[in-house]
């Protein structure tokens, strides 16, 4: 997993968008996976971190 720290509103984000994407037909990015909820896939995706999804955090001071 890369060493960012994601919110918890980030993560839902990411891992809602990645299921997305999966439900509509997305390759899985995993080799093994016993699974065919897309949310289940997502969220191991995202803890293997091979997601290619970033974050484009603006902070406002």
């Amino acid at each position: 997993m890369s060493k960012l720290k994601y919110t918890r509103y980030e993560r839902a984000r990411i891992i809602g968008s990645r299921s997305l994407q999966i439900s509509m037909g997305a390759p899985i990015l995993l080799d093994d996976v016993e699974t065919n909820d897309p949310l289940k896939i997502a969220t191991l995706e995202y803890e293997e971190g091979v997601i290619p999804i970033t974050v484009k955090r603006d902070y406002f001071q």
